[in-house]
C-alpha cells in the first residue's frame, strides 16, 4: 500500500499522508515519498494549487517513534539528521511552493505534521481536529519550522506556551487565535478544501506565487525591506497575461479567465 496517495483533478493535487493505522506517522519512506511529491507539484505548470491531508481519524502524527527508536538502537546514523535531510527540505518546499497550499486537518494533527499544517498557506480543520506540539514529552525541541511558522500565527507567548505544556489545542481554540482559517464539520472538511483550492486554482496564480513571496520577504524584514520585494513583485505580476486579463475584463466588465502567466 502507498504511503502517500496523489490525486489530480482541476488544477488541483491533493496529497494524502497514507498509514492510517499509524496515525500517518513519517517514516523515511513516507519523508522522501512526500518531498519527492511536494518538489514535483511545485514544477508542474499544471498544479495550480495543492490540498494535504491525512487518510483515516489523523492528519499527521509527525515522526514514527518506533522506526525513530529500532534506527537509534541499531546505531543508524538516520535520526540524527532526518530534520536536516528531510523535515528542513519539505518545510522550505512548502513555504516557497508557487501556488497556494491548503491543510485540510483530519483529527489529530501532532509534532512534524502540525508543522506542515502551519507552514501551509491556507488551514482548514475538522471540528475533532487538534494540535499537538510533544516535542518536550520526548525529549527534544521543535522542528519543521515551528519555531518559525507558529509564532508568527498565534504570537511568541501561545506558541511558547503549546511546546513546554505540550497540551493539545482543540479546533474551536484554534480558530480563535488564529491558528486556522475555518472549522467545518468533519465529513465537509475534504470538500470544503477542494472547492476552496479549485476557486485559487482557477485564479491567477502567478500573482499568488508573488504575493507569497512579499510576505516572506516582510516577515523578518525592515519596511525597506518589504517595500523594496513589493516593488519587485508588483512589477513581476504586473508583467504577466493574466494581469492584462484582469484589466481588460474590468474595463469591459466580464469575468476574467486566468491561465497562471
Amino acid at each position: 500500500m502507498p504511503e502517500l496517495l496523489i490525486e489530480d483533478a482541476d488544477g488541483v493535487r491533493t496529497l494524502t499522508f497514507n498509514r492510517p493505522d499509524s496515525f500517518n506517522a513519517f517514516t523515511i519512506a513516507l519523508k522522501e515519498q512526500f518531498l519527492a511529491a511536494l518538489q514535483d507539484a511545485s514544477a508542474d505548470p499544471s498544479v495550480r494549487a495543492v490540498v494535504l491531508t491525512g487518510a483515516g481519524r489523523a492528519f499527521c502524527a509527525g515522526q514514527d517513534l518506533k522506526e525513530h527508536i529500532a534506527l537509534l538502537e541499531a546505531g543508524d546514523p538516520s535520526p540524527l539528521n532526518t530534520v536536516e535531510v528531510h523535515y528542513n527540505p519539505m518545510v522550505r518546499a512548502l513555504i516557497g511552493m508557487p501556488k497556494p497550499v491548503i491543510a485540510a486537518v483530519n483529527g489529530s494533527a501532532a509534532g512534524a505534521g502540525a508543522s506542515l499544517a502551519y507552514a501551509s498557506d491556507l488551514r482548514i480543520a475538522g471540528a475533532s481536529a487538534k494540535f499537538l506540539m510533544a516535542f518536550a514529552n520526548v525529549g527534544l525541541t521543535a522542528d519543521s519550522g515551528a519555531s518559525w511558522t507558529l509564532p508568527r500565527l498565534i504570537g511568541h507567548g501561545r506558541a511558547m506556551e503549546m511546546m513546554l505544556l505540550a497540551q493539545p489545542v482543540g479546533a474551536e481554540e484554534a480558530l480563535r487565535v488564529g491558528m486556522v482559517n475555518q472549522v467545518v464539520p468533519d465529513e465537509e472538511l475534504l470538500s470544503t478544501a477542494h472547492a476552496l483550492a479549485s476557486r485559487l486554482a482557477a485564479g491567477p496564480t502567478t500573482a499568488y506565487a508573488k504575493i507569497k513571496e512579499a510576505l516572506a520577504a516582510a516577515a523578518d524584514g525592515t519596511l525597506e525591506d518589504a517595500l523594496d520585494a513589493e516593488a519587485r513583485t508588483q512589477a513581476d505580476a504586473g508583467r504577466t497575461e493574466d494581469h492584462r486579463e484582469a484589466v481588460e475584463a474590468f474595463v469591459a466588465k466580464r469575468r476574467p479567465k486566468f491561465i497562471g502567466r
